[in-house]
Formats: structure tokens, sequence, C-alpha cells
């Protein structure tokens, strides 16, 4: 047992060191008991324990008559640092260790009593040869002693026995110490992890703070948009957050800046008509001749045409932006829709020359038919108006892995710098200012608009680029699965 081998092993130290400091080991004290004085082997025995003393060990050593030789050591603690003194914060610290880790009460009899010595099982033993442990309680039953005695032997005889005592707070104590650091790392993580937190948290609301400070003055005194810039770059979510907001106030701007450039839009393209009635009206209050008064009429029923074309292209764009949502999808081939729309067109634009290239194969797509043929129309139009005379405008579809790329290119003028950016935007226009039959309608800016919001319809993207004689319109569409 552990008990009994911390005897064996405190017997051995004590013989090596009696041994180094020139003093005669115990067993020959005890053996020469006859020849030396009991008082100066006593004195002697007692060296030796002390020099074997342990914190809450107790050992003593009795000869054959059960007679008590010598007694060191003490099984309480000399010196419980973890309960002494201290004030304030300290003091508070293991109080409450104390209530969470209850340590063991040191506050028991230790005193060795005769009937220890005179009823021993242990000492028994170890006087007639064999070492031997036990358990016992203390005298006022608070603690459990676990003693190991172990005989003393001189040549072939026991004079003697030598006990070991530890009491159980020991271990209880080791246990206690081992629960406290566990609990004070505990604390020491979780104080560290809330510290992260609480910097983290910080900030975040500092992140959100700067975004709504921004988010609040994102419109300036004179009503002009600005970007947002907290966090844009960021990639986590209140970086999504503020990219999210400068998305819409991007939208927000280019409506705010549609709406702007209406008035000056509608007033360019209204002043002519209205100017051809009001003219017609006032020469046919003054005109007497009815043939010329009828020509009067004429040119002013040309202006309210031009008015009504006005209007109606206004809400074409208005109605087809509500009306998408609720358009009805179905599985078409975009390359049979094309060819039947280019042979329209040579009826259409008979004066217009039309190159058609188409794959030999279909082209299935999931949307609107109808829609499609509206962009279509859209960007011809477009093309016919800007093509130089002579040249052909050129209508290619191709298949290009799981997409179809739809190109409508003229030959002509390139298109200016600063539309590029924003030639699918509403109310953008680049045509010149110059009456012929190309330019004899109304051009609010709506119609490559048009074509881009039923590109998108149909989850597709539409993009414009300068070639080398002239400029070609994109339309790519994602095909259908098969």
């Amino acid at each position: 047992s552990t008990a009994r081998r911390a005897a064996e092993d405190s017997l051995r130290q004590a013989a090596e060191r009696a041994e180094k400091s020139g003093q005669p080991v115990v067993v020959e004290q005890i053996g020469r008991e006859s020849v030396m004085s009991e008082q100066q082997s006593v004195a002697e025995i007692g060296a030796i324990l002390r020099g074997l003393e342990r914190s809450t060990a107790r050992i003593w050593v009795v000869n054959r008559e059960l007679k008590l030789l010598a007694l060191a050591g003490s099984l309480k603690p000399r010196v419980p640092a973890e309960h002494a003194g201290g004030e304030g914060a300290a003091r508070l610290w293991r109080d409450i260790l104390a209530r969470i880790v209850p340590r063991p009460d040191e506050d028991f009899d230790e005193a060795l009593d005769e009937d220890v010595l005179a009823t021993g099982r242990e000492i028994t033993r170890a006087l007639l040869g064999a070492p031997a442990t036990r358990l016992r309680n203390s005298a006022d039953g608070r603690a459990v002693i676990v003693s190991a005695a172990h005989p003393i032997w001189s040549r072939d005889d026991v004079v003697g026995a030598v006990v070991v005592e530890e009491t159980t707070h020991s271990i209880l104590s080791v246990r206690s110490q081992a629960l406290e650091r566990l609990l004070l790392a505990t604390i020491a993580v979780f104080a560290l992890a809330a510290a992260v937190l609480l910097g983290f948290a910080t900030r975040l609301s500092n992140r959100i703070r700067r975004l709504r400070d921004e988010a609040e003055s994102a419109v300036d005194a004179h009503g002009r948009l600005k970007r947002l810039t907290s966090g844009s770059q960021a990639g986590d979510e209140i970086g999504d957050l503020s990219r999210s907001f400068s998305a819409v106030l991007a939208k927000l701007a280019q409506h705010h800046g549609y709406l702007e450039s209406l008035a000056g839009r509608l007033s360019h393209e209204l002043r002519t008509p209205i100017a051809v009635v009001r003219s017609s009206l006032e020469n046919l209050r003054l005109e007497q001749d009815p043939a010329q008064a009828r020509v009067y009429l004429e040119r002013a029923e040309e202006g309210l045409a031009r008015l009504s074309k006005i209007l109606t292209r206004m809400s074409e764009a208005s109605r087809l932006e509500q009306g998408l949502s609720a358009e009805a999808r179905e599985r078409f081939d975009l390359a049979a829709v094309v060819a039947e729309c280019v042979g329209g067109y040579r009826l259409a634009y008979p004066q217009q020359a039309f190159a058609l290239q188409t794959p030999d194969r279909a082209l299935p797509v999931f949307g609107s038919p109808d829609l499609f043929v509206q962009l279509l129309d859209k960007l011809v139009a477009n093309a016919v108006d800007f093509s130089d005379a002579g040249a052909p405008v050129r209508i290619a579809l191709a298949h290009d892995g799981g997409s179809a790329r739809l190109a409508v290119s003229n030959a002509g003028p390139p298109l200016p710098a600063e539309v590029q950016g924003r030639l699918f935007g509403a109310m953008i226009s680049s045509r010149p200012d110059r009456a012929g039959p190309r330019n004899d309608g109304p051009h609010l800016g709506l119609g490559l608009y048009i074509a881009r919001l039923i590109a998108e319809f149909h989850g597709g993207t539409i993009d414009a680029a300068n070639l080398a004689d002239g400029v070609a319109v994109t339309v790519t569409l994602p095909l259908a699965a098969e």
C-alpha cells in the first residue's frame, strides 16, 4: 500500500541521512539501549525524525514495550497559505473560492491518545515483524487518519516500530487546489473571451454608427445623392449592407437624373409639335381660302399626332416595367423568331439592306417571344436610323457555350464617349439635332432602355461597343435547359 511504501521510504531515508551525518542509525540506537542511556537514545531518534518531517505528516517511534520514544511533525499544515491573512480584495476572493470549492476543515484534534499505542493493530503487527496500515478517526471524529507502521530490526530481532501518519485532508486539499486552478483558468478564459467579444462589439457598433451617419447624410443640402464609403470594401455583413445602400443610392441617383432630364427632354421634344399646332391654328383663323385652310389643318393634325406619339412612347416604358413581373414565360426557339422578324424588317424598311446570320441548330430560350420581338425592334430601328446609306444592317445570332449571342451592327458614326457608360439608361439619346427622314419623329432616349429591361427579364445582358466602321449592340441570353 501507499502508506506502507511511505513508511519504508521514511526509514530508508533516515538511515541514509544518519550515515551521512555520522550519527548512528535508529536501528543501532535502539538495539544498544542497554549501553546508552535512554535519554540520549530518545534525543538522537528525535533528531533523526525531525529531519524527516513533512508539512502534513507525523512520524513517531515506539519500542517493544509500546513506549513512545520520539515524535515529530504535525497532521495539520504549519502555514495554511491559502487561508492565511490578507485584507480587501484578496480575502474576498478567498472567501468566494471557499464557497465555490470548499476545503477540508483543518480544525480537528490531532492528539496521540494512549489507546492508539495500546490498541493499534498496525503497531502490534509491526512489532511482530510485518508492516501494516490502518485507518482511524481523530479523537474528535473530524478527520480520518491513515497510519503505516514498519518494524525496526536489530540484526534478527524487532526492537521497535516506526509509524507514519497523515490525514485524508491532504488528498482533499490537493483536489480542492486542482479545482481552484481549473476555476481560475476557466474564469481567465471567460474574461479573455468577454474582452474579445466586447472589443468586437465595440468595433461593430462603431461601424454601424458610421454607416448610419453616412446614410442620414446621403443627401446633401442641394438634393444630390452621395455614395457611402463606410465599410464598402469590408467582406463581412456590414460591408455587404454598405454596398447595398450604395447600390440603392446609385439607382436613386440614376432615377433622380432621369427626372431632372425628363423636363428638358420633354421641353425639347414638345416644343416643335406645339409650335406647329399653334402656328397652324393662327394661320387657319386668318385664312379665308378653303384650300389653304386645309393645308394648315393637316399641319395641325401632324403636330397633334407627334404629341400623341411622344405620350405613347413615354407610357410604353412605364407599362413595360409594370407588366414584366406578370408576363408569362414559355420555351421558344430564338433562331426561328429572329429569322421571322428579319423577314418583316425587309418589308418595313424597303430602302435598307439586311444581312442575317443564324446557326444551323435551334437555340431554345425560356421567356416571352413577344417581348424579345419588341427588343429586336428597338435594336433594328436604332441601327437603321444610324446606318450609312447603302450599308446593310447585320444581324448575327450564334451559340456561345450555354448562351445565345445576338449582335445587331451597322456601319455609321461611332458612339460618343460621354454616353457609352449610360447608353441603356432612361432618357439617354445621342441623336444629332438635324432634320431628315430618319430624325423626323420624337426621340426620348427610351428605346435602348426598354431593350435593357427586356434583356434583364430573360436573365441576359446587353452591351454596345464601337467597331472599326460602326457600332454593334450585343445581347446575351442563357439557353433553356434541355
